[in-house]
């Protein structure tokens, strides 16, 4: 009985969520962590946690696609990864193998046309990942709709090391002049298989820090992060539309600051209600409050 309002009470809560729901990012990167202690706690080998981490992956690609998000990217294997024991080392290779191949001969992924890319240092992964990767990638490469950005042998910090030292390459070989290097120019370099900026973080497991996770498309776009307790096998639809409204409640408080920072400048030149519309245009709407505020202001004299 008590298991029954429990899941009838979630129900209801995933609905509340979901009406709240208005506009979601366009980007979501998530770090999976907890598949072995979720598997301790279970009292089952490693290999159990990571294949139920597997199933949530599944699970959270789909929930991407109902909502409209056009990218995922997961954290399935970073450079870290590479220290953990071997026989560890093997079920994890044995396990991102098969299930690039089941996600490239999945139908639903067909029939949303989701596009598998992976991303990282992949001569770093044994030949037969490899192939995996090149397989999926190529059963999907017509596709558009959606973006499943799989992150192997992935270290943030790795990435942009070797992308400032290509660039320096270039430089000391007179392929390039410095002036020349923009924004765009870094993220050619950073991987072949370029990503949308992320909008939202979301990390599973408990822990508060980001590990060295996409740090030029998140930190340079500012992404909001979610936090929560659930191991990611235990991460459910509720746990994203929850990320999801922190990403919205994010979006609304830099509106909010950037309106303030208009507000502050037109009050600093006295502009009118006509320059006022226009902007509002740009940032959002502006508080009546705020615009009769602006009918007692002085312009600023020419001394």
């Amino acid at each position: 009985m008590v298991r029954r309002v429990r899941r009838l009470a979630r129900r209801l809560y995933e609905r509340v969520l979901e009406r709240e729901v208005d506009g979601v990012p366009t980007h979501v990167a998530v770090i999976q962590d907890g598949n072995r202690r979720y598997a301790r706690g279970k009292g089952e080998g490693t290999a159990a946690g990571h294949r139920a981490g597997a199933r949530t992956a599944e699970s959270v690609l789909s929930w991407c696609s109902e909502l409209g998000i056009e990218e995922l990217t997961l954290y399935t294997f970073s450079t870290e990864n590479l220290n953990r024991p071997p026989e560890e080392r093997e079920e994890l290779f044995d396990l991102i193998e098969n299930k690039l191949y089941e996600f490239a001969d999945d139908d639903e992924v067909h029939d949303e046309q989701v596009r598998i890319r992976a991303i990282g240092q992949l001569d770093l992964l044994p030949q037969r990942v490899i192939d995996a990767v090149d397989y999926a990638e190529r059963r999907t490469a017509d596709y558009d709709d959606q973006y499943l950005n799989v992150a192997l042998a992935y270290g943030g910090r790795a990435e942009l090391l070797n992308a400032a030292r290509d660039l320096c390459a270039d430089v000391e070989a007179g392929d390039r002049a410095p002036e020349d290097i923009d924004v765009e120019t870094i993220e050619d370099r950073l991987t072949e298989r370029r990503a949308r900026a992320v909008d939202l973080i979301i990390r599973t497991g408990g822990d508060e820090r980001t590990s060295n996770f996409l740090p030029w498309h998140a930190n340079g776009n500012e992404a909001a992060v979610f936090f929560c307790a659930p191991y990611w096998p235990e991460f459910s639809r509720v746990d994203l539309l929850r990320a999801i409204r922190t990403y919205q409640s994010r979006q609304k408080s830099w509106r909010r600051t950037r309106t303030d920072r208009a507000l502050a400048l037109l009050q600093a030149v006295g502009a009118d209600r006509a320059v006022v519309s226009r902007l509002t245009e740009k940032v959002g709407e502006i508080p009546q409050a705020d615009l009769d505020e602006l009918d007692d202001v002085e312009p600023l004299s020419a001394d």
